[in-house]
């Protein structure tokens, strides 16, 4: 049977009662359970606690789960933080997350920062981290008011992510959901991520990653990017985003590269049965993104994207041009294709219409609005 390490144990260096500090019976019980030769769990019990930054590392001698049932608090001041994250997981694999509770990162002081906002320098911590993790499962767990992203996943494998809740105001800065780095094989599944940044995104290196069932809003949608920002970034390779809602977000579905010279490939990427609820941009391929206006658009694009399927795309755009897809004219998007999509304006003064640039869709069923008007029909 497994052996249960409790953070609040004394035996652990941990203390009970009401927003007591949990931060060396956090780091014991789990030294305890790594070096464990049979499946053990680290368990923070029903309550509200205090947890300092803490960095926990494998490789461990057998699988631990950690069962977060209460809810642990972040210091408040972003300045006390010596890294960039609050929560990091580093080299574990076999590790099961679970429980019902919540990481709050008592996020509200860092979210007006200026240095943030207009220099894109910042280094508050994300809420949990978890870096090169494989063979791991996070399910029924809260992201809270995290201080920047809430959930980075950096050189993971065969990682899924279950019934995720994470929550923050649509005005947060910078707090995307699940931001996927270098890694391969994972899944969000069956979530709700509501946030002040994008709800999920995914950059370079990222293959074979698959969202569905997720419901998205507020926040910037579900993105790829953005790209082109250093030399050298790995491709993007297979990425469904399938049987998922967005609800008054920024974006629906994005592909963002900047335009520059660095090179790149995004290609296999697949976007299946979505629901748009008022969003501003359902479909968006930019590859002229350039945050702030800190970049310069004559420089077209490198990045190469190739393989794209949309289909079955409904609701309703809160922006006229419900379907944009703006390639680069030094690397036009090949092999994009178009299956049904039924979009219609929400707001004043006309239909729905489509943009497209450097690209030529083939199609199939019906596009609502006409995707790419001066268009090759495929039957």
């Amino acid at each position: 049977s497994q052996k249960v390490f409790d953070v609040t144990d004394p035996k652990n260096g941990g203390s009970r009662g009401a927003n007591a500090d949990i931060t060396q019976g956090f780091l014991n019980s789990w030294k305890k359970a790594c070096e464990s030769t049979t499946p053990s769990k680290v368990l923070v019990p029903k309550g509200y606690y205090m947890l300092g930054e803490v960095k926990i590392e494998g490789p461990c001698k057998a699988p631990v789960e950690l069962s977060l049932q209460g809810t642990v608090k972040a210091p408040p001041d972003p300045k006390v933080f010596k890294s960039d994250g609050w929560i990091t997981i580093d080299h574990v694999s076999q590790l099961t997350v679970s429980g019902g509770g919540t990481f709050d990162g008592q996020g509200k002081l860092s979210w007006n920062v200026d240095q943030c906002k207009k220099k894109f320098n910042c280094s508050f911590p994300a809420n949990v981290r978890f870096n090169f993790v494989d063979n791991s499962t996070v399910s029924h767990i809260r992201s809270l008011n995290s201080k920047n992203i809430h959930i980075t996943v950096l050189g993971c494998n065969n990682f899924i992510f279950q019934n995720i809740y994470v929550i923050a105001p649509g005005t947060s800065f910078n707090t995307d959901g699940i931001h996927m780095v270098q890694s391969y094989n994972v899944s969000v599944l069956d979530s709700t991520i509501m946030t002040g940044d994008d709800c999920i995104s995914v950059v370079d290196g990222t293959r074979n990653a698959t969202v569905e069932r997720v419901n998205c809003g507020p926040g910037h949608g579900i993105s790829i990017g953005s790209l082109g920002r250093t030399q050298n970034e790995q491709p993007v390779v297979g990425f469904t985003v399938k049987n998922c809602t967005f609800t008054g977000t920024l974006n629906g579905v994005r592909i963002k590269t900047l335009p520059t010279p660095k090179t790149g490939v995004v290609t296999d990427i697949h976007y299946e049965d979505l629901i748009m609820n008022d969003v501003s941009n359902p479909i968006l391929i930019d590859q002229e993104y350039c945050p702030l206006n800190l970049c310069d658009r004559s420089t077209p694009s490198r990045i190469k994207i190739s393989n794209v399927r949309i289909k079955n795309v409904t609701g309703t755009s809160a922006t006229q041009v419900a379907v944009k897809i703006s390639c680069s004219k030094a690397s036009p998007c090949e092999d994009v294709e178009i299956g049904d999509i039924n979009l219609t304006y929400s707001g004043p003064g006309g239909r729905a219409t489509s943009e497209c640039a450097n690209v030529q869709p083939k199609f199939s069923g019906k596009q609502n609005p006409p995707v790419c008007a001066a268009r090759t029909v495929s039957s």
